[in-house]
């Protein structure tokens, strides 16, 4: 899957000729996001960060990278309070299923943490936002 860009008049560009991720940024501090970050790929080598989204926007794309040791990180994804989260993260163990609740965080839990665990969420604009990929155990608030 290439990532694009999504521009201030709302196209889509790629990165890169090949339409590839070529935008990565490490976080580590809270943060909070903007449209403007849309085709970023975070890496988090930090423990207990909570990185904020906007609102959601249609085919606003992020990616979020696990990069601190294995057990070592919680990473907490927190939606707009009116929007939600929806989707699978499908796992050998057990799939990790959002709630699809507004205003509920997504979390990749410390305990099963491992070194390159990613989740990639594409807002609708309209609900919130969409699991389009994924690895790793990644825990729905209640």
């Amino acid at each position: 899957m290439g990532f694009l860009k999504t521009q201030a008049d709302a196209s889509r560009v790629p990165f890169n000729e090949g339409g590839s991720l070529a935008n990565v940024e490490t976080i580590t501090a809270d943060k909070t996001l903007t449209v403007e970050d849309s085709g970023k790929c975070f890496n988090i080598g930090t423990d207990a960060l909570t990185i904020t989204l906007p609102a959601t926007s249609k085919g606003v794309v992020y990616l979020f990278r696990n990069v601190g040791a294995d057990g070592n990180n919680i990473i907490t994804i927190s939606p707009d309070s009116v929007d939600a989260i929806f989707g699978t993260v499908q796992n050998a163990a057990a799939d990790s299923v959002a709630s699809g609740v507004v205003d509920k965080d997504i979390v990749n839990t410390k305990a099963t943490a491992n070194k390159g665990d990613y989740i990639i969420l594409e807002g609708d604009g309209a609900d919130g936002w969409y699991i389009t990929g994924g690895v790793g155990i990644w825990a729905s608030e209640a």
